[in-house]
């Protein structure tokens, strides 16, 4: 991860080669930075020196409030970030290769092949002018070179894998004669259809009634987990992630500042702005102003020096205004970007404090 000095540069070199399981991560990104240049002001900082890595066949959580850098992450990996929007430095690795010495034309063709994305927003990722079975289609045929005939039974097949409802009436149907829930299935039948090996989900179910989230979520896992690809499963909810993904990586200001197997992130939250999020997701007012510090109005969108999180944070000390604190390992396969980790009752690493049972209620 993101650290200093020569011994942190060698450590983020040995973690690109290998994953947590030893095996080369399918996507490696290296202190990536990303920017939005604002007329006659600084630059908006989206993302911030950050390290992620995940393996094949890995469901990873990548978990943060709006405008934490969530959607210029996802959007810098594929080479689609919206203008003005420029990457100023790091690295993007997929599968062994240089994204962003990519040029277009390879970048197309990795795009819907290698790597395919689910947006929240179907409607607007579907051409209201063309049937929902030609559109899966269109991207076989595209990516896979293959004939229509070939390419028309691989969309049914699709169409049929999503659980969309009599398929072969749908397959001529247009997206406006679909509900809500079915167009979210014809998008990922259109990520799907060529056996990408990393799907990302960008808040793909956020606009979806709970019973068909979690339909489309189910759906969606199983989907990926028999052909073999790896996921980043963006969204705003920490509560999906307990139950759908392999690793949970929290993100604020552009920067991870947690990242932990599922159930070593559940058990044992240790920042405090997890924490936070955990006290959110449980409703529970007491809990949530025991870890709740408001955020000045004239404070800065991003420190100059320090921790990001010291303005909102209830454990922050006079150090991490001065010194940014750097991502490290506290427990196996569990980092934490903070000077002063959340403690358990018996003083060891990981945890909340006494209350923590009531995050779960």
């Amino acid at each position: 991860m993101s650290m200093a000095g020569p011994e942190s540069t060698a450590a983020a070199a040995d973690q690109n080669r290998t994953t947590e399981g030893g095996s080369p991560p399918i996507l490696s990104v290296q202190g990536l930075k990303v920017s939005y240049p604002v007329y006659a002001a600084k630059p908006v900082r989206a993302v911030h020196e950050l390290d992620l890595q995940i393996a094949p066949g890995e469901i990873v959580g990548l978990v943060g409030e709006s405008g934490s850098g969530k959607t210029s992450l996802a959007r810098a990996i594929m080479g689609l970030l919206v203008r003005p929007g420029r990457i100023d430095g790091g690295a993007v690795t997929f599968d062994g290769r240089d994204m962003r010495a990519a040029s277009e034309d390879e970048l197309r063709a990795i795009r819907g092949r290698d790597i395919a994305m689910v947006i929240p927003n179907p409607r607007s990722e579907l051409d209201p002018l063309v049937t929902v079975g030609r559109q899966i289609a269109n991207v076989a045929r595209a990516h896979l070179k293959i004939g229509r005939a070939e390419a028309d039974e691989m969309a049914m097949d699709m169409l049929k894998a999503v659980q969309i409802p009599d398929p072969a009436r749908r397959f001529r149907a247009y997206p406006h004669e679909l509900s809500g829930g079915m167009a979210q299935r014809v998008v990922m039948a259109i990520a799907l259809v060529c056996s990408p090996k990393f799907l990302i989900s960008d808040d793909a179910t956020s606009g979806l009634d709970v019973t068909v989230q979690a339909q489309v979520l189910e759906l969606l896992r199983r989907l990926v987990r028999d052909q073999g690809a790896a996921m980043m499963f963006i969204t705003r909810d920490i509560g999906i992630t307990a139950h759908f993904c392999d690793r949970v990586a929290v993100i604020y200001a552009g920067e991870i500042v947690e990242e932990a197997p599922t159930l070593s992130f559940f058990e044992n939250p240790m920042h405090p702005y997890s924490v936070m999020l955990l006290a959110a997701f449980a409703h529970n007012p007491r809990l949530r102003e025991k870890w709740h510090k408001p955020l000045a109005s004239n404070a800065p969108s991003h420190v100059a020096t320090g921790c990001e999180y010291a303005p909102r944070c209830v454990h922050a000390e006079a150090e991490c205004s001065r010194v940014r604190p750097q991502l490290r390992e506290l427990a196996p396969g569990h980092r934490v970007r903070c000077h002063f980790p959340v403690l358990r009752d018996d003083g060891e690493t990981g945890g909340v404090p006494s209350d923590a049972g009531e995050a779960g209620q």
